[in-house]
């Protein structure tokens, strides 16, 4: 049988054996220790950003966003629907509603609409956006940077200034990922809005096993989502708690991993763009009816995953390749479904869906892992090749 090439899978290849160990040996494996201070830190640093809070995980860091942001009940929050249902659900547990916006081609949320919605759907009375066919507060608007791409940042934020929206970046896909130019040049994804989310799931480009991280230019901010990330203890000794808060931290032994992943964050980010470089060159030009999606040109990805777009539907179904390469044990999977089709978002709000519904039909990921041999993907084109 041929060796399984998995779609995304973690590259421990560093120190992370040395660092767990030694978080054992020091008997510091929970919610404590100096890793986790390290981490943050080191974490920050790469960023350029002054500091950084350690959490469970990417949707634990979005909730505590919404929440640091303003959002309460019966607000609403402009969100994608192309996108992982972790970018959603936090909207829910506040008891807020979601208004379902397209993507463009970056796959990222459609600026241009979002403009046009906030224009013609909405009243701005009070500084307060509101909504015309529900009468609702719009307090928020969550941005995915999505596979490693990057969204219009410099759109979103003149809509946010414009109509006192509070933006969140889930840059859960996009660690690494900068502008090249324009007024945020040499900006990190997750650095330019109110709040960045980061996440170090299994399959990210770097990983604890679980775990996220947020960031903001705001230190007061922090300081209240490192409070309600653990615990909300306004006496530790005595145990008082003036607010209701919450256990989202992350323990010593992930953090330890995170130290050690992010050592090899640079060249995960090389390796992974000479894997998409040789995918690009050898699908585009050699197999008709498939293309590679790209990436902005105005930024550094990280490359996080790699979409295959199909151009002729005759040929070529999601389903068809999915199944044909799962044959030869490769790995691949369709892009996610449409979350505003989703059963607890039936009756949500949305507003001119129409690429992201192409984009679902079309887009096939495969295999991204860092730790991918030429020679792999070298196989998995070979694979693609004779699908017929």
């Amino acid at each position: 049988m041929d060796k399984l090439i998995p779609l995304s899978v973690p590259n421990l290849k560093g120190n992370e054996l040395k660092y767990v160990t030694d978080a054992i040996e020091t008997e510091w494996v929970s919610a404590g220790g100096a890793y986790i201070d390290r981490y943050e830190t080191e974490f920050a640093d790469y960023l350029n950003v002054e500091t950084a809070v350690a959490c469970q995980s990417g949707t634990a860091g979005l909730h505590l966003a919404l929440i640091l942001s303003g959002v309460e009940k019966d607000h609403e929050v402009i969100v994608p629907t192309l996108t992982f249902i972790a970018a959603v659900n936090p909207v829910k547990y506040l008891q807020a509603y979601p208004i379902f916006m397209d993507c463009d081609d970056s796959l990222c949320m459609d600026m241009g609409k979002l403009k046009e919605f906030c224009q013609a759907e909405c009243d701005f009375i009070d500084n307060e956006l509101i909504n015309k066919s529900t009468g609702k507060h719009i307090k928020a608007v969550v941005v995915v940077h999505v596979f490693g791409n990057m969204a219009d940042m410099p759109a979103v934020m003149d809509i946010a200034e414009k109509y006192n929206l509070k933006v969140i970046e889930d840059a859960t896909e996009a660690l690494g990922t900068y502008y090249l130019e324009g007024r945020y040049k040499g900006k990190f994804a997750g650095t330019i809005a109110d709040i960045g989310v980061y996440s170090f799931n299994g399959n990210k480009i770097i990983t604890t096993g679980g775990g996220g991280m947020m960031v903001s230019s705001d230190t007061d901010i922090m300081k209240r989502a490192k409070y309600l990330s653990t615990q909300a203890k306004d006496d530790a000794v005595d145990f008082i708690h003036n607010e209701v808060g919450y256990n989202y931290r992350m323990t010593n032994l992930q953090a330890a991993l995170g130290v050690a992943q992010l050592e090899q964050l640079e060249h995960f980010i090389s390796i992974k763009k000479e894997n998409y470089s040789i995918y690009k060159s050898s699908i585009n030009d050699e197999i008709n009816g498939l293309r590679m999606l790209g990436f902005r040109d105005d930024i550094r990805p990280n490359y996080w995953f790699y979409s295959v777009y199909i151009v002729n539907t005759e040929k070529y179904s999601r389903k068809k390749i999915i199944e044909s390469l799962a044959n030869d044990h490769i790995q691949s999977r369709p892009i996610w479904g449409l979350i505003h089709e989703q059963k607890p978002y039936l009756h949500a709000q949305t507003y001119k869906i129409e690429k992201a519904f192409d984009y679902y039909n079309r887009v096939v990921n495969i295999p991204c892992s860092s730790n991918l041999s030429a020679d792999e993907v070298n196989k998995v084109i070979e694979k693609i090749s004779v699908i017929s």
